[in-house]
């Protein structure tokens, strides 16, 4: 049965089309997944469904009494309590209560006066009516679901203020809301932004197990599409397709669809060039069937190519690390005042090559981990040791390396005349395309721009700079699912090391070596990626009530009790490593200079205009080099590590 249907929905922001004639329709109980890329116009989709906006065109149908309730990025909470604001959500079953109470007194007071059978029927009728909605909306007793939702979600104190929370805070409040009022179809706007993995799991499951009414989900958490929903739409170019089943199977149907564009585009460019050679040959009196075939060569001239995807291009110069790297002795940091340690005594040694993810609940100690690491913070116990080639490129959290006030332009070009990325100089324009800045855009000032934008200005500001040790915090919050993939990207190739705080399972599970968890009050250092813990770790994180007995803790074990990694010595390089070890180094440096010369010829436009049949060569020649110099460069670190552990 559908809930809510849209039928050809057209909105402009000014000359930019966001929505083209959509179509759509969502049925009681299905869950749907709607991606696309940053400003698209999903969140303008959503608050027109949601009737929080208006469209320019088109038509939507709501089923009747269907109530929709949309979660924003940025909620706006309207009452002064945590408690009460959760209780807002309760709007249309206190209204069923207020119609039983006011039925019951009026039954009351009809019995303590004259008999009147009709009016004594019609309000048991209507008292009926009341309970049935009662139970419909989840029964007489929901404080025992406001206190699970507490639990499960983390909310502050229901009695704290709202003022005083953060925006991720106020976000849990905002869908505990959600969740409480049990609508019939439910807008989530990137539901798990400031959600633990915990929190996301538990998210999970209620949503695709629980919860009756249908979903509509913007999100780029892969994970957490694969685990909900029944089909998956994209918003492009103001058009929208559908996808049966998660992002896995979105990803094989949109490959297809868009090779069946790119046969469709060859076909009509066929087509031109073909009718084009035929109309300069004709004379100029031509028969009905000549015009008719003008006019079909017209139409398909005139028809538009399908736009090219702007993709982000992420790359960063790494510098040479050094055989110390970075370590954690005894490190030790209380929470402000304090009541208790966020770090105790943390022994840490991160080697080369590692992609550590760090995890665990919400005010852990994640983020004040990486700024003690970054220098930002000192611990009050121990000490930390960068190693003196170690260069740190660090993005917080909140972006607050950014001039809020500046545009653009300001933040990441300033006074530069070029920028030095992947090894070759480009102009502050070319580099500021790589991350779909152009225009007028380069004008607008940090303040003024989306989440996702101000994650991807970050980024360029990052990534300008040569590092060997990349910190990253939150790093996939607000952007869509390709500029994601290409950070994984980046991480896979860096050959540096990097240390990520994400609540992404699946951005984890690619792009992490080990993790640094944090649990009860110690912090874990287990190899592999998130999928290979998840349950351990769940079960340890797992929220729990006062009167509940925590589960035995696993017995310790080497990669567990603590976190210094044991570097027992290993057996020494063999005479003729060591050959190979002092031969490798120098190869892998003459091709990097051969791989940086061959892509400063890619991007000389001299090339393409005077030796264009050079290009395949090249760029073969290229891929082999590249394909050389990680097979080298993964060996001479073999041998790197081998040589280090013995002298260990």
């Amino acid at each position: 049965m559908p809930v809510i249907g849209a039928q050809g929905l057209c909105k402009n922001y000014g000359e930019r089309v966001v929505l083209d004639a959509v179509d759509l329709t969502l049925t009681r109980g299905e869950r749907v997944g709607l991606i696309g890329p940053n400003g698209c116009g999903k969140s303008t989709l959503a608050r027109i469904l949601a009737a929080e906006e208006d469209e320019d065109d088109g038509k939507i149908t709501t089923r009747r009494l269907a109530r929709v309730v949309y979660l924003p990025q940025t909620p706006i909470p309207t009452a002064p309590t945590v408690g009460e604001e959760v209780q807002a959500g309760l709007g249309p079953w206190k209204a069923a209560h207020a119609r039983f109470d006011a039925v019951n007194t009026a039954l009351a007071e009809l019995s303590a006066g004259p008999d009147s059978g009709t009016n004594m029927e019609a309000l048991l009728a209507e008292q009926e009516a009341a309970q049935v909605e009662i139970e419909r909306l989840g029964g007489y007793d929901k404080q025992h679901e406001i206190e699970a939702l507490a639990l499960h979600l983390s909310l502050p104190p229901l009695d704290r203020e709202i003022a005083t929370l953060s925006g991720g805070e106020v976000r849990r409040v905002a869908l505990a809301r959600l969740l409480l009022a049990k609508p019939d179809l439910a807008i989530l706007d990137e539901p798990t932004n400031h959600l633990d993995l915990q929190t996301i799991e538990w998210l999970q499951q209620h949503l695709a197990e629980t919860f009756t009414g249908a979903v509509l989900l913007i999100t780029h958490d892969r994970a957490f599409l694969d685990g909900i929903v029944d089909r998956t739409l994209e918003l492009d170019a103001g058009a929208l397709y559908s996808y049966p089943g998660g992002y896995e199977n979105y990803l094989e149907g949109r490959a297809e669809r868009l090779a069946q564009q790119a046969r469709e585009e060859d076909n009509r460019q066929r087509f031109v060039r073909q009718e084009l050679q035929w109309l300069r040959r004709q004379p100029k009196a031509r028969s009905t069937k000549q015009k008719a075939r003008v006019q079909r060569a017209e139409s398909a001239i005139q028809k538009t190519a399908p736009a090219k995807e702007g993709k982000t291009r992420l790359a960063l110069d790494s510098t040479r690390l050094g055989k110390t790297i970075l370590e954690l002795r005894g490190v030790t940091v209380n929470v402000p005042g304090g009541s208790r340690p966020l770090l105790r005594n943390l022994d840490f040694i991160l080697t080369r090559g590692k992609r550590v993810g760090i995890v665990g609940p919400n005010g852990c100690g994640k983020t004040t981990l990486l700024r003690v690491i970054s220098g930002e913070l000192e611990p009050e116990i121990g000490e930390v040791v960068r190693g003196k080639n170690t260069r740190i490129s660090y993005l917080s959290q909140t972006r607050d390396q950014l001039d809020e006030e500046a545009t653009i332009w300001e933040n990441i070009a300033g006074e530069r005349g070029v920028v030095t990325i992947g090894g070759r100089e480009v102009g502050p324009h070319s580099y500021l395309e790589r991350f779909l800045f152009r225009g007028e855009v380069l004008r607008q000032p940090v303040k003024a721009l989306s989440g996702g934008e101000r994650t991807r200005v970050a980024l360029a500001r990052l990534l300008a700079q040569p590092a060997n040790l990349l910190i990253l915090d939150e790093p996939t919050n607000d952007l869509d699912i390709a500029t994601i993939r290409a950070m994984e990207q980046l991480l896979l190739e860096f050959r540096g090391t990097a240390l990520v705080v994400t609540h992404d399972r699946y951005f984890l599970n690619r792009v992490a070596t080990s993790l640094l968890a944090f649990v009860d009050d110690e912090v874990r250092h287990l190899s592999g990626g998130f999928a290979q813990h998840r349950a351990e770790l769940l079960d340890a994180w797992r929220p729990r009530r006062r009167d509940d007995k925590p589960s035995a803790p696993p017995a310790p074990s080497p990669s567990a009790a603590s976190v210094k990694e044991a570097k027992p010595r290993g057996p020494k390089l063999t005479y003729g490593e060591r050959l190979e070890f002092e031969k490798l180094e120098p190869r892998v440096e003459a091709l990097e200079g051969e791989i940086k010369a061959l892509e400063g010829q890619l991007a000389d436009p001299a090339l393409y205009q005077g030796h264009g049949e050079r290009v395949p060569e090249i760029q073969a020649k290229l891929e082999a080099l590249n394909t050389e110099h990680e097979t080298l460069f993964m060996r001479w670190s073999e041998l790197e590590e081998k040589r280090e552990a013995s002298a260990g």
